[in-house]
């Protein structure tokens, strides 16, 4: 099977997969990659299971509350909650009285397990402060990764100011999810508008530039990559990483 190097989201077809709860397939399986996206909607007081028997299972909130229980421990989710159930385990989501909508990344048994660095949680939330930078003065936070129990993938959230950063890449495979955008992603020739609720895929070494199209205002993104690591670990081409080397002599 011919696998694209990118796949955004341009129309919604839900699909019913149970009772008050549907799904849409954003970024789908794909061969060589044990990442896929999909995007929950959840009716007001009801509740759902979240888990797979194979698959870890990393949620995002992206609208309204509710809560989540796994093994006896219960915690309240909000806008800019995550949600981490490992492979084997069901976590109970029950839904407040606006409903719950979620990304929901999930990650194959094949990736490579990073050492855990941390105890393991169940929910972790986006924070005022404490961003780390990134490449071309950008920054983020990780909401899961090894140093809280997630050993397959890294879900992070990154923060983009107006322009672009340089060509690069990563060793990684990734997952992006655009909340609001306006945005473009640069693949080589290749421009791709992103505007709310866009997705894509990124294979390990593609080269590509994330551009905020806004002029004055930072463009979110919510990322997942595997094998787990850190947002920031970005290489540029050759040719690039010359011009910045020598640019301040």
């Amino acid at each position: 099977m011919t696998q694209q190097p990118f796949a955004v989201l341009t129309a919604v077809s839900l699909r019913r997969v149970e009772t008050a709860t549907t799904r849409h397939e954003l970024v789908p399986p794909a061969d060589g990659s044990p990442l896929a996206l999909a995007e929950l909607g959840l009716e007001p007081g009801r509740s759902a299971t979240l888990g797979d028997a194979e698959r870890d299972s990393l949620l995002y909130v992206v609208a309204g509350s509710g809560a989540v229980a796994l093994d006896g421990e219960e915690a309240a989710l909000d806008t800019g909650s995550a949600v981490f159930a490992a492979a084997g385990e069901a976590a109970t989501l029950e839904t407040g009285p606006e409903g719950l909508s979620a990304i929901l990344a999930t990650v194959g048994p094949e990736t490579d397990r990073h050492a855990p660095l941390g105890p393991r949680v169940l929910v972790a939330s986006l924070e005022s402060e404490g961003s780390e930078e990134a490449t071309g003065a950008r920054s983020f936070q990780v909401l899961f990764g090894p140093h809280n129990g997630s050993t397959r993938a890294t879900l992070f959230a990154g923060f983009i100011p107006p322009g672009k950063a340089p060509w690069h890449y990563h060793l990684y495979d990734e997952i992006v999810w655009v909340p609001e955008g306006p945005g473009r992603l640069h693949l080589g020739e290749t421009v791709i508008e992103l505007g709310p609720r866009s997705a894509f895929r990124l294979r390990p070494r593609q080269v590509h530039v994330v551009e905020n199209a806004s002029p004055d205002r930072e463009m979110t993104i919510i990322g997942v990559f595997t094998p787990a690591g850190s947002p920031s670990a970005a290489y540029l081409e050759a040719d690039v990483a010359a011009e910045y080397r020598f640019s301040g002599e």
